[in-house]
């Protein structure tokens, strides 16, 4: 007579659950479950996400945490207490929290003779620190507000720029009035007048030129003639 075994798993399913909201970029938080568990002959607890695959997020056994089966999302995110099944508190600890951390984490604990027991569902939310809406309306202020000013700045630069063409065209005609000389081409000289208001430094440089052929006529700095500046037609 041959005899057959059959083990036969019990799943007992809590009725606790829970909800946490944080947001983004906050440093942990704590999901809490707690269950007897130092009652129990070598109990296991698992963390899961029954959204994800591989669904583990994080698993304890007596030796201490049981990694292999994690779902990558959580690697080195994740710790429970090092005397989580002796005290019964099985709280999982999830740190620098993302968006896409939000979902429904259950706590299970299993024993071989017991066979698995699901103790809570934790509802975990991570909003947005800033909102979508919340971001596209900071850029549009930052770029209205650097054009504005880029604005400002190019009128103040404009305005500046035509006070210089005021200046300098107010200059030029104190510094070189428009008269007109006629004398007979048998005059052996002729003296063109120029005269200003402004008071000239001693290294000033006076220059004399012909505007039709573009030609330095006459050169006069540091209190005298500068007769090698002459243009050949003029020497002499």
């Amino acid at each position: 007579m041959k005899m057959f075994v059959v083990f036969v798993t019990l799943v007992h399913v809590s009725q606790h659950a829970s909800a946490v909201e944080l947001y983004e970029g906050e440093e942990f938080v704590l999901l809490p479950c707690e269950f007897h568990t130092f009652e129990l002959d070598d109990p296991t607890v698992v963390w899961s996400r029954y959204d994800l695959h591989p669904s583990t997020v994080h698993q304890r056994q007596q030796e201490g945490d049981e990694l292999k089966d994690q779902n990558q999302l959580y690697s080195s995110r994740t710790s429970m207490m090092t005397d989580a099944l002796e005290t019964g508190d099985l709280s999982l600890n999830l740190t620098k929290l993302r968006l896409s951390d939000s979902g429904t984490y259950t706590c299970t604990v299993r024993t071989f003779r017991w066979g698995e027991r699901r103790v809570t569902d934790v509802q975990l939310q991570v909003k947005e620190r800033f909102p979508s809406w919340a971001k596209v309306l900071l850029v549009l202020l930052v770029v209205g507000l650097v054009v504005s000013v880029y604005n400002a700045l190019l009128q103040s630069l404009m305005g500046l720029g035509s006070e210089f063409q005021r200046v300098g065209a107010a200059t030029e005609k104190a510094l070189s009035p428009q008269v007109r000389v006629e004398v007979d081409s048998e005059v052996e000289s002729v003296q063109l007048p120029c005269k200003t208001t402004v008071h000239l430094p001693e290294d000033v440089s006076v220059e004399w030129r012909d505007r039709n052929i573009l030609r330095g006529c006459c050169v006069y700095q540091n209190s005298s003639d500068q007769p090698e500046e002459q243009d050949g037609p003029y020497r002499g």
